[in-house]
């Protein structure tokens, strides 16, 4: 081992390095809502890259089909329709076990943002705004992750946002999701750990993507140039999935350099 002198004390120590690999994706089977843009796109793109198998969810169909040609059909499927769902989710589940055998890491991905007063928007938008957020990911788990407790290993990482934990002006409903989202996060993680299954939050700041478009954004306004980058996202879930098997990431929250956090 390498020795330091340490020079106000004279005291020599030995330097230790310590050995962290991370974990090879290569063959792992991933689902993925919301997968045909923004940060749900960028991750198939990069668990691709890194070798894993992919399962597609969103609600239009042709989109899937493009990202599946773009990924290769040996790498990736899809299941068009609405998570929130409990069939859709089943079938997600079982398109999964029909494709590649298996699978080992869910990303809940689909979200839907409405801003603006709690007056505003009409009774169906706010329901699907719901649904989509909490009941979406809600029956993704419920229809994909028993063949992870089967196995005794896998990885739920949920999309969640920093919404989630401070509601701000205009986006009470939108952040009433994401906390309902942190609240089943900590439920799992206290159910599925002792079997093996890791649940994480990512929660990012304001991505510039398409999401809220039109409905609470519009395409060139200012802030989005300070957002962070929807593969910024996709790597931090990336790197949670890949941690060795001894660590399991909780909660991380992500913010551009240029954005407020507090």
């Amino acid at each position: 081992m390498p020795k330091v002198l340490h020079p106000q004390s004279g005291i020599t120590t030995k330097l230790f390095h310590m050995s962290y690999e991370l974990e090879d994706l290569n063959g792992k089977v991933v689902v993925i809502t919301g997968a045909t843009s923004g940060i749900g796109r960028e991750t198939a793109r990069g668990m691709v890259a890194q070798g894993a198998k992919i399962i597609l969810n969103a609600r239009n169909e042709s989109d899937l089909k493009a990202l599946c040609e773009e990924l290769s059909d040996k790498n990736a499927a899809y299941v068009a329709g609405d998570c929130s769902d409990p069939e859709v989710s089943r079938k997600i589940a079982a398109r999964a076990i029909e494709k590649f055998g298996t699978i080992d890491i869910l990303v809940p991905n689909a979200g839907v943002g409405l801003y603006g007063s709690i007056f505003d928007w009409s009774d169906d938008e706010i329901n699907n705004m719901i649904r989509t957020n909490f009941e979406g990911t809600v029956h993704l788990v419920r229809g994909c992750a028993q063949t992870m407790v089967d196995k005794g290993a896998g990885d739920i990482i949920i999309v969640c946002s920093v919404a989630g934990y401070h509601g701000a002006a205009k986006e009470a409903v939108y952040a009433g999701t994401k906390h309902a989202q942190v609240g089943l996060a900590a439920g799992l993680d206290r159910e599925l750990r002792e079997k093996g299954i890791r649940v994480s939050l990512v929660a990012p700041a304001g991505v510039s993507t398409n999401f809220a478009m039109g409905t609470g954004r519009t395409p060139g306004m200012p802030r989005l140039e300070i957002y962070l980058k929807p593969e910024e996202v996709a790597a931090q879930i990336i790197y949670i999935a890949r941690q060795p098997r001894s660590v399991r990431t909780t909660l991380m929250t992500v913010w551009s350099m240029d954005q407020q956090s507090s």
